[in-house]
Formats: structure tokens, C-alpha cells, sequence
């Protein structure tokens, strides 16, 4: 019995791995092809062309559309997200919350920024 838990718990373990890898190919090939995926439904295509930078480098980090964030605003309120883009002219970063509100947010008010995961990258 004990074996055959095993080797279920084996199969598990290798079809999340392979949905994993195949995941992480799917968005290389987006990202090939110039296509950022964000899975939002709060996000439109206002949204995307509002924002003017689409890679950027902030705080020493090299950073992109499609890519989790974690932002410490001074004041220490903690904002998680994916980031759209940011606004030259205002000095504004553009992200979406995991509860689907868009933040726009002057980068002057930044106390810390991370980089969670990066869009099409393998941990």
C-alpha cells in the first residue's frame, strides 16, 4: 500500500514539474514574439498603451511588463503585483494587485523595491 502511495505521489510530482517547464516555454515563446500575457481582467488595453516604458531599469534592477513585484511605499504600505509599465513624464510605475486593481504610483514615494519572479524565466 505504502509503495503504491509512492509512486502516485511520484507521478504527481513529475506532471507538476513538466506543467511547470511547459509554462515557462509558453511564455519564452511569447516573449519572443514581443507578447506579454497578463491574466487580468481589469487590465485594458488603455492601460497598456498608457504606459510609454515598457522596460526599464529601477532601483539597480533590470525590470519589464509581465514581471511580480513587490513595492514598500514610504509610509510602509506594501503593494504586490505585476508590473505594466511605467510614465516617463510623470515619474509613475503602473501595476495590477493580485485583486485586480490597477495602482499607479510616483516612484519618488518608493522606500524598497523587489523583484518576485521575472516574466519567462525559470526560478
Amino acid at each position: 500500500m505504502l509503495r503504491f502511495i509512492e509512486n502516485i505521489l511520484l507521478i504527481l510530482f513529475i506532471v507538476s514539474i513538466t506543467g511547470y517547464i511547459l509554462s515557462v516555454l509558453k511564455e519564452k515563446i511569447y516573449l519572443k514574439n514581443n507578447m506579454i500575457v497578463i491574466n487580468k481582467k481589469s487590465v485594458t488595453q488603455k492601460h497598456i498603451d498608457e504606459a510609454d516604458m515598457k522596460e526599464f531599469i529601477f532601483d539597480g534592477h533590470r525590470v519589464k511588463s509581465g514581471d511580480e513585484i513587490k513595492v514598500i511605499l514610504k509610509g510602509n504600505k506594501i503593494i504586490h503585483g505585476i508590473l505594466i509599465g511605467a510614465k516617463r513624464q510623470e515619474r509613475a510605475i503602473l501595476m495590477v494587485t493580485h485583486s485586480d486593481e490597477i495602482k499607479k504610483f510616483c516612484i519618488d514615494n518608493v522606500k524598497k523595491f523587489r523583484i518576485i519572479s521575472k516574466y519567462g524565466k525559470f526560478f
